[in-house]
């Protein structure tokens, strides 16, 4: 047995080099900087689900750039969802490890502590899967993506391709289901209310909000006052 593991533990070891390396290169992120991408493996992972369950559905998204988001959103997806993200490199390790206290307390992995750039990655081209491959390529991807694309760009992908919905992908698609305008016209409270529902779009909703969707798009509001984002007033989820 101790022969054995003498020469597993190095070919575990070049096989988990050779894995690695293989995604330093593929696939090619660099041209994200220019190119929207098209079907997202999330995207794909749906419509696969729909077909299987025999869901009629189909994949609702219009591309918009950064500059026709309203400004709320992005302030609102960003103290939902990542904090530190305009100065982290891809990784918040405070809130990976708060995480996993959670979880280890839980008993189960219910709790993610993923970056807005970790989340991309995923949608873009990994499965829900958790298992450590799977998290492995999500480390190595997000690397990369941090050091090809600037924050802007990764902000724009994000808001563009996270799911809002059962067929509803982007802030742009979101914002004319659930409040019949352009997400350029999205009010404050409106904007915290749709990045309220982000972490399971398809069991909360943004037009009939929860009382848990509820509380916690007014914090993401009062968020906004605190930091002078908007001016403080009266508003609250309808």
């Amino acid at each position: 047995m101790r022969k054995n593991m003498k020469f597993l533990v190095p070919a575990l070891s070049l096989a988990l080099a050779v894995f690695s390396a293989f995604f330093l290169f593929h696939p090619g992120i660099g041209r994200l900087a220019v190119e929207n991408p098209g079907k997202t493996a999330f995207m794909k992972y749906r419509e696969a689900e729909w077909n299987r369950d025999g869901r009629d559905l189909r994949i609702r998204q219009t591309w918009v750039p950064l500059g026709r988001i309203s400004r709320y959103v992005v302030q609102a997806v960003v103290i939902s969802e990542d904090g530190k993200f305009w100065r982290h490199n891809g990784f918040d390790f405070d809130a990976m490890q708060k995480a996993l206290e959670k979880n280890l307390h839980a008993g189960r992995w219910k709790f993610g502590g993923s970056t807005i750039s970790q989340q991309l990655v995923k949608n873009l081209y990994l499965s829900p899967s958790k298992n450590p491959v799977r998290k492995l390529r999500e480390a190595v991807l997000t690397w990369r993506i941090e050091r090809n694309l600037s924050k802007r760009r990764i902000l724009e992908l994000y808001l563009n391709v996270v799911e809002w919905g059962d067929g509803i992908f982007g802030i742009e698609a979101a914002s004319r289901r659930y409040y019949g305008k352009p997400s350029s016209e999205l009010t404050p409270m409106e904007a915290a209310t749709l990045v309220a529902v982000l972490p399971n779009p398809t069991r909360y909703k943004a037009d009939r909000p929860s009382r848990y969707i509820r509380k916690k798009a007014q914090f993401i509001y009062n968020v906004m006052v605190r930091r002078g984002v908007v001016a403080s007033e009266t508003a609250s989820v309808p």
